[in-house]
């Protein structure tokens, strides 16, 4: 992988936006944290592919949406790339109930740099049952939505090599049933070092080795190139919004590139949402642990090859 310096200064073959008008989100608080939509909040809408795809307005709407991308991807061929990426924050981990009872003052100035309390321990924090409940809830919401919406599952699964993403991922996704005639892509999630949290002084994301990982996550595959040991998290500074951005970025121009799917999914963190937010210049949320939310991207390109 490069080094993170490297990836600030990368040629780009893509340039990325997010596409609007597409799916609603109903934000609320201070924060405008957003939770996952019903139908994952696809708006009911007519696309310019219905009368041949639909003539007789018998589909759902997932149906015709799914048509109207393929078309897209068609008609910009050469020019462009879109993606409909459903993005998930990781359910509760012991960092964040730790966070939550402490309050957030006290959290970074006394036990960030911890790796737990004695009780519980957050070095690479696993998911509590709060989070494991809600994951579970996220594999219902799939197992319904994907069987009476047609929502389409996707057809490749990214996630962070942190553990409470992988925990996610497989809790959210594994053995899920489609009815009779739905195709139901095969579940070999891939593990992608740029989709972890931002790098800070946080124990709770130093991840642990790729044989750990290996051995307790056989079902997952590595990207080429995965190294072993943690080579990114430091003991001292912190990224910024515009370097994590940046590190999105590289992540979006290897998948673009390399992906011939157009539906996939990213198990990630609050903080590489806000950086995908900020790298395709997305009107600005938060999630909430254990929600997912669709993106809709297109990759202009920029360099044809």
């Amino acid at each position: 992988m490069r080094t993170l310096a490297a990836l600030r200064n990368m040629t780009h073959k893509f340039r990325f936006t997010a596409v609007p008008g597409y799916f609603k989100m109903e934000p609320r608080g201070p924060m405008l944290e957003v939770t996952t939509m019903p139908g994952m909040g696809l708006i009911d809408q007519s696309y310019p592919t219905d009368d041949t795809f639909d003539p007789q307005r018998s589909k759902q709407p997932w149906e015709r949406f799914v048509n109207f991308l393929a078309s897209l991807n068609e008609s910009e061929k050469g020019r462009a790339v879109y993606k409909l990426i459903y993005v998930t924050r990781h359910g509760q981990g012991y960092h964040n109930a730790k966070e939550a009872a402490v309050g957030s003052a006290e959290w970074e100035s006394k036990w960030v740099r911890l790796e737990g309390d004695g009780t519980s321990t957050w070095f690479d924090s696993h998911l509590t049952q709060e989070g494991i409940r809600q994951a579970l809830a996220m594999n219902a919401f799939w197992q319904d939505a994907a069987s009476a919406l047609k929502l389409p599952l996707p057809r490749r699964y990214y996630a962070s090599p942190l553990a409470r993403c992988l925990e996610t991922c497989k809790l959210s996704f594994e053995g899920i049933e489609l009815p009779p005639g739905q195709e139901k892509p095969p579940f070999k999630p891939i593990i992608k070092e740029l989709l972890r949290e931002r790098l800070h002084v946080h124990t709770c994301d130093r991840r642990r080795s790729g044989s750990w990982i290996r051995e307790n996550f056989p079902l997952f595959e590595f990207e080429e190139g995965f190294i072993d040991e943690d080579v990114l998290w430091k003991p001292e500074g912190r990224e910024t919004l515009d370097e994590h951005a940046a590190r999105v970025t590289a992540l979006l121009e290897d998948v673009f590139e390399h992906d011939d799917e157009q539906i996939i999914s990213f198990s990630s963190h609050s903080g590489t949402i806000a950086a995908l937010i900020a790298a395709t210049g997305h009107k600005p949320f938060f999630v909430e642990p254990g929600n997912v939310v669709p993106f809709l991207i297109k990759g202009e390109i920029t360099q044809p090859n």
